[in-house]
């Protein structure tokens, strides 16, 4: 451990004012944080420098300001002033905190994207080993969305500013733009034309740039160069003209993505897995473009991690495709997926499947006798052959059977026979009633949301909305360990087991941990 702070002062006798079923009074009593310092023990030197701040203290920080949805300034005033703040922290309350700044710098060079997989890993792990949550549950996924910290510009407005951005630093480097170098920016307002406008802009940003790389020596002058550099990539980029690609040169990662047919969003979508009784599990960020489901696999095997066995995995129809599936079975979990219309198009009141036989069969009582896999550059399938002879005497025959085919032949995706099973047991009383759990879903994104300002980001780029994005579930898990402890210890006022094993490791400060019986 890099320092240890310890509540020694004569002024801690203060936390006792602390109700005894506060937030975070439950919360420090109940989760074991010191495994922070060890994860993030090989980021510091030991011999070098001036003493880092414990990683425990700056994470417990950064939990704050997600439980309570402040600024940098705001968690360290209020951690200055509030006692539970203090309690929770663990430092004394005459002791002073680090300079707002530093928990940017935290963020940005300590704090890694897959530290936090492993913290969540680990609470989660706490929830099982102490009873808070079962360690065969089920396991909810879903994506929610969340707005860029910038507007979305059009790729007119943003080889504007391209532009602009380039001879201020021109000016800023050399002192001036060069002569041979047109400053009048077309204004592309005037073109009705919205493809024309894009290439005007265009053409006129790669002259303005071949100018600029012809007269000027850009090696010698850093953020001419790093601009030019920028230019020549989102222009390289052959979705950027169709609007596809970057909007904003202030968040060059946000991307437009669909929240329906209608209406869309411009910054990240953030998929998550979360048990039954509302913890996460696991949490994965990508752009607005990102299609769900995309690295199911990936946040399966987090979710695993934490000892959590799956009996049960719900998600909606964009997790209806074949390999999401197969993982899930592999774990011999239960499917409460809907079908998709997209994967799955076999009209049910006209024919239906025997997987024992491999056989499907009409409305009218016919059946098919043999199939052909067919196999072309674009797609595989099977064709299935119905039996000429009652082909030819159906009465439905000129509505079901096109062109001169003697008997009907359907065809199907290689993977529709087994869609079918599934699409019978979504008829099922029990997978109605089931799925119904998979409701509390929409409710753990509004959470997030409304209360710990996941609907925005706060700072640019994917590295940094995957910080946001996991230190809410991290904090939205915190506050429902504290309702579930709260809860269990109005039913059981014994329920606090103190360990004074605990007394050692913790350096003489002695450490509640919670059992729930």
């Amino acid at each position: 451990m890099l320092n240890q702070h310890k509540q020694l002062s004569f002024y801690t006798e203060l936390y006792n004012k602390i109700p005894e079923n506060h937030t975070l009074r439950l919360i420090n009593n109940f989760v074991d944080f010191g495994f922070i310092n060890e994860f993030l023990e090989s980021s510091y030197c030991r011999y070098y420098g001036l003493p880092a701040k414990e990683p425990e203290l700056m994470i417990k920080l950064l939990l704050l300001q997600h439980l309570y949805n402040l600024s940098d300034e705001r968690v360290m005033e209020e951690a200055s002033l509030n006692l539970a703040y203090m309690y929770f922290l663990g430092i004394n309350p005459e002791d002073t905190l680090p300079h707002p700044s530093l928990l940017s710098k935290f963020r940005r060079h300590r704090l890694l994207d897959f530290t936090l997989d492993e913290v969540l890993i680990e609470v989660v792990k706490q929830c099982v080993d102490h009873g808070i949550i079962k360690d065969t549950t089920g396991i909810s996924v879903d994506t929610t969305h969340t707005q860029a910290n910038t507007f979305r510009a059009t790729p007119e407005r943003v080889m504007k500013r391209l532009a602009k951005k380039l001879f201020c630093h021109l000016k800023e480097e050399i002192g001036e733009v060069p002569d041979n170098v047109d400053v009048t920016i077309p204004n592309y307002k005037e073109i009705e034309n919205h493809r024309e406008a894009k290439e005007t802009m265009k053409t006129y940003l790669e002259e303005t740039l071949d100018k600029v790389e012809e007269t000027v020596e850009i090696e010698k002058n850093p953020k001419t160069k790093g601009t030019i550099v920028l230019a020549r990539e989102i222009l390289k980029d052959p979705k950027f003209l169709e609007s596809k690609g970057v909007r904003s040169i202030v968040d060059r990662e946000a991307r437009v993505g669909h929240k329906s047919k209608t209406k869309d969003f411009f910054g990240y979508k953030t998929e998550y897995m979360m048990t039954t009784d509302l913890i996460i599990t696991a949490v994965n960020v990508g752009d607005g473009a990102y299609v769900d489901g995309k690295k199911f696999e990936e946040l399966l095997e987090l979710t695993k991690k934490s000892g959590l066995t799956i009996d049960e995995l719900y998600g909606d129809k964009a997790y209806f495709r074949k390999n999401i599936l197969d993982s899930i079975n592999a774990c011999e979990a239960k499917v409460y997926i809907p079908v998709s219309e997209m994967a799955y198009k076999i009209d049910e009141e006209k024919f239906s499947y025997n997987k024992d036989s491999d056989e499907w069969f009409c409305a009218q009582g016919n059946n098919t006798v043999r199939k052909y896999h067919k196999k072309t550059k674009n797609r595989e399938s099977y064709r299935y052959y119905f039996e000429k002879e009652m082909c030819r005497d159906c009465p439905l025959r000129d509505s079901c059977i096109t062109g001169k085919a003697v008997g009907k032949i359907l065809e199907v995706g290689v993977n529709t026979p087994e869609f079918y099973e599934y699409s019978q047991q979504q008829k099922t009383e029990e997978f109605k009633k089931n799925y119904k759990k998979r409701a509390s879903q929409e409710g753990k994104n509004g959470e997030m949301k409304q209360y710990h300002g996941l609907d925005r980001a706060k700072r640019y780029g994917l590295k940094s909305m995957a910080i946001q994005a996991k230190l809410t579930a991290l904090a939205v898990n915190l506050k429902r360990i504290a309702t579930i402890l709260s809860s269990k210890k109005a039913g059981n006022p014994s329920i606090l087991l103190f360990n004074f094993s605990m007394w050692i490791k913790f350096g003489g400060q002695i450490k509640t941990t919670m059992k729930i019986s």
